[in-house]
Formats: C-alpha cells, sequence, structure tokens
C-alpha cells in the first residue's frame, strides 16, 4: 500500500479507469457476440446490429483499448460475414 498521497490519488484513478475500460471493453465484445449470433441464426436486424458492433469497435479503438490493427481485423471480419450473409 503506498505512503505517498500522490500515489494513493494514483492508485484510486488507476482502479477507476481500470473499471472503465473493463465496461467499455466488455461493451464491444457484447455487440460482437450479438452480431455473430444473430448472423449465425439468420435475424432479420442484422444491418443495425453490424453497425453497433462497428461503432463499439471504433470507441474502443479511439480509447486505446485496442490498437488499429486489432480493430481493423476485427472490422474486416464482421464486414466479411455480412457480405456473405446479403
Amino acid at each position: 500500500m503506498p505512503v505517498i498521497k500522490s500515489a494513493i490519488e494514483r492508485m484510486k484513478t488507476n482502479e477507476i479507469a481500470r473499471k472503465r475500460n473493463a465496461s467499455e471493453k466488455n461493451r464491444m465484445r457484447t455487440a460482437v457476440k450479438a452480431f455473430e449470433k444473430a448472423s449465425a441464426e439468420g435475424a432479420s436486424d442484422l444491418d443495425a446490429l453490424y453497425r453497433d458492433a462497428v461503432a463499439a469497435i471504433d470507441h474502443s479503438k479511439s480509447k486505446g483499448l485496442i490498437k488499429t490493427n486489432s480493430a481493423s481485423r476485427k472490422k474486416s471480419h464482421l464486414a466479411n460475414m455480412m457480405n456473405k450473409l446479403s
């Protein structure tokens, strides 16, 4: 446990950021999985789910939670799935 005041404050800040980052990453993963599940089942609202998943990926990338190449790869995977179905 830190003794210095600035280290204590930084520890609190890091914990808040960790929770926020975990929540955002979870939201992204949930959106991607929802699209993948719907595409496997042949749901009718694929376009909206695709847009939500891509938006979640872009938001995670802009916040620095995932790297640019990882985001591009995920979006490409989703686009390929979408193109095969349409």
